[in-house]
């Protein structure tokens, strides 16, 4: 949805919301709301930049072995009221994986 939108606010110089709309099948209210949202989607983007830069220091400092529970720890004892999930979905975005010792447990049965 936000490929219509973002394209109905580029060519929006050129015809009317109105008809971009018909034209996309797509609400007015459905291109107004996103325009109203796009200040809040910039501030939640800089704040996950942010918590990556962090994140990466907190992975580095752990020789690359911290994962996702240990991440969340350690920024939590260091005052950072942060989700566990929101931790996972930053680190997976931007290629961040803990090192997992485990390995399978092999079968003596041939």
């Amino acid at each position: 949805m936000s490929e219509i939108c973002r394209f109905i606010h580029v060519e929006k110089a050129n015809h009317t919301v109105l008809l971009l709309c018909k034209v996309m099948k797509t609400a007015r209210s459905t291109y107004y709301a996103w325009v109203a949202g796009a200040e809040a989607r910039e501030t939640r983007q800089r704040a996950d930049e942010a918590l990556a830069h962090e994140i990466r220091v907190i992975h580095i400092a752990s020789r690359r072995n911290y994962g996702v529970p240990r991440v969340t720890a350690e920024l939590r004892r260091q005052g950072r009221q942060v989700n566990r999930k929101r931790v996972a979905r930053v680190m997976r975005e931007h290629g961040t994986a803990g090192n997992s010792r485990r390995t399978g447990r092999r079968s003596l049965t041939n």
